[in-house]
């Protein structure tokens, strides 16, 4: 969705969505909140055709490399933008959906228990050029700078910061007036703007760290709807109809979505979306407002 003039109910970083259907609309009274409708699904990706994409890419030997990472962002925030309802979250009752599409992941300075994490947003340009540079130049200089010494801080990290050395007995209050505001849409836009939860994907890359595990719940805090997993890579086998089989590359990806945002039928269509990227990497060279045919 592109911008549109504000109506009564829209948010800062959202448009309210009125005339849904009946069932919809009843949906966040009768079951719950977010934790509470957690749908979650597990998929395997083909990495063959992504290696290959990624090595023409690197061929140059560019200074910072192209990573499957990358393109994972960049095929997120692709597929966020030709399946809108991937970018809807409901709060105070009420559904919503994002006016950016944001991709939210943690950086690491480095890899050390006592070393300190960096929360970074990606946002897609919808009128920029190819989702994967996107994600590459941003990436090279978040990456760039986190990983400097004394960087600093980065994203809400000076806000948190602040924010927890406030004693207890404030914090609580001041926590509980947060949440307040959050469901009436009027939680301050200065430290949203930055926080990881207020996202339309949020991704773990567990890989990198060589820990294996498929799932991560959601969270009522923010309006994040959609948490991916990246799992580590692995040669996983592929069988043909002979019985004989072949070993590829691949990677795990587990997600965890609001089930009530959107039916099964929409989330599966969303899902043959990602894999047919995975199989034509190429598309992500594509303008970011390029649509794919999934069928």
């Amino acid at each position: 969705m592109g911008k549109r003039k504000k109506r009564w109910g829209d948010r800062w970083d959202a448009y309210r969505l009125k005339g849904l259907d009946p069932m919809h609309t009843l949906f966040p009274f009768i079951y719950g909140g977010r934790t509470q409708n957690e749908a979650v699904l597990g998929e395997v990706m083909d990495l063959t055709e992504v290696d290959k994409y990624l090595e023409k890419k690197n061929a140059s030997n560019p200074d910072f490399k192209y990573t499957w990472f990358h393109f994972i962002v960049a095929a997120l925030a692709k597929t966020v933008y030709l399946r809108p309802k991937m970018n809807y979250f409901i709060s105070g009752s009420h559904f919503y959906e994002h006016k950016n599409i944001d991709i939210a992941f943690i950086v690491k300075r480095r890899f050390a228990d006592d070393d300190k994490e960096a929360l970074a947003k990606f946002v897609l340009d919808r009128e920029g050029g190819s989702p994967v540079e996107q994600v590459h130049s941003y990436l090279e200089k978040i990456v760039t700078h986190v990983r400097k010494k004394d960087s600093g801080d980065v994203g809400i990290d000076k806000s948190m910061n602040i924010i927890s050395s406030i004693p207890t007995i404030i914090l609580r209050w001041l926590i509980a007036y947060f949440k307040h505001m959050q469901r009436h849409g009027f939680y301050p836009k200065s430290l949203a703007q930055d926080d990881p939860c207020y996202s339309s994907v949020f991704v773990t890359n567990l890989g990198s760290i060589k820990m294996n595990a498929d799932y991560h719940h959601l969270s009522e805090w923010g309006t994040n709807s959609f948490f991916v997993v990246v799992g580590e890579k692995k040669l996983r086998p592929f069988f043909k109809e002979d019985g004989s089989y072949e070993l590829r590359n691949t990677i795990k990806l587990g997600l965890t979505l609001d089930e009530r945002i959107a039916d099964g039928y929409y989330y599966a269509k969303s899902l043959r979306l990602v894999r047919k990227i995975f199989e034509h990497p190429e598309l992500l060279d594509l303008p970011a407002s390029e649509p794919i045919e999934i069928d």
